[in-house]
């Protein structure tokens, strides 16, 4: 059996969702923090609408700065 070099889910594309004591999800409420695990990089977000678009930037960002190490992930 040959295992995959490559993980699923790489640590360059790992986040920390922290939402805020007032978030009420039920209702619509979404507010926090987004934090990406690799580069200390907070996001703070005030709706779902931003959360995805901090997300998508942070993500954007992570393939420009590491597109020539390919996601590697340290042993």
């Amino acid at each position: 059996m040959t295992l995959k070099p490559h993980s699923s889910y790489p640590q360059a594309l790992s986040y920390v969702l922290t939402l805020h004591r007032d978030a009420a999800p039920a209702e619509g409420r979404i507010v926090g923090r987004l934090e990406h695990v690799v580069s200390g990089r907070q996001f703070h977000f005030a709706t779902a609408e931003e959360l995805l678009a901090c997300l998508a930037r942070s993500i954007e960002a992570a393939q420009t700065d590491s597109s020539a190490a390919d996601y590697a992930e340290i042993p």
